[in-house]
């Protein structure tokens, strides 16, 4: 008898422990929040750049570049590459196709080249020597379905931008006639020679004629051996 006291005085206060110190734990759980994954915003590469609150001349030719080089340099620079024409709209992606940059463009369009260039890498601007030569092509030559149509602020700024990404220009003052000719592109090591056809012709005519000149050569040296021959038989008559 005294046993079954005993383990009901020990069993009973245990029990209601228990059972607090499963509310306390369970109410613990519900305060605590669950836990959330931060999501990574996803980059996208067609959305205009924002400008920092003292936005440098560099700074706004991105938002340049962003509007007038992007659709055909790429948003990295890396030119019209199938990676970044699979950012454009399934239907836009096929850049040449007839009735968009093709053959056979849409009203008012143009038919875009089959290659279109980098201009941010490291063996980019190779044909350029300096700051001055680029801002002048980019203002004569660019865009390429508008040339000459941005502002003279304009292709400052878009080179400015350019040569900041190609870490070629510090950006920490403006560019501009001054300076622009001091500040140097060093990538002519990189330029592929371009062979014109005029080249290519005289090439093709050197070794034709050096083909001409073997073979005659080879019939004179036919012909004075055979003239010895004929030599040394008569003398052995």
């Amino acid at each position: 008898m005294q046993i079954k006291q005993l383990l009901k005085f020990i069993l009973i206060p245990f029990g209601i422990a228990l059972l607090f110190a499963g509310l306390f734990f369970q109410g613990g759980d519900a305060q605590s929040p669950p836990f959330q994954a931060t999501a990574i915003p996803t980059r996208d590469p067609l959305v205009e750049p924002t400008l920092p609150a003292n936005p440098t001349q560099a700074d706004r030719g991105a938002q340049v570049y962003w509007l007038s080089c992007l659709p055909c340099h790429g948003d990295l620079g890396q030119g019209l590459t199938d990676e970044f024409r699979a950012t454009y709209p399934e239907e836009e992606q096929d850049c040449w196709k007839s009735g968009c940059h093709g053959k056979n463009p849409y009203d008012s369009g143009f038919t875009l080249p089959k290659t279109i260039p980098a201009v941010i890498g490291d063996t980019t601007l190779a044909k350029f020597s300096t700051a001055a030569q680029l801002n002048a092509y980019i203002r004569v030559a660019m865009p390429f379905w508008k040339p000459g149509s941005l502002s003279e602020a304009d292709v400052w700024e878009a080179t400015a931008f350019i040569l900041r990404e190609n870490k070629l220009w510090d950006d920490t003052r403006d560019l501009d006639t001054s300076i622009a000719a001091d500040v140097a592109i060093p990538r002519a090591a990189f330029l592929t020679p371009v062979v014109s056809p005029e080249s290519t012709e005289a090439q093709g005519r050197n070794r034709a004629l050096g083909w001409v000149i073997i073979a005659g050569a080879l019939a004179a040296l036919f012909i004075l051996l055979f003239i010895l021959k004929k030599t040394g038989n008569t003398t052995k008559i």
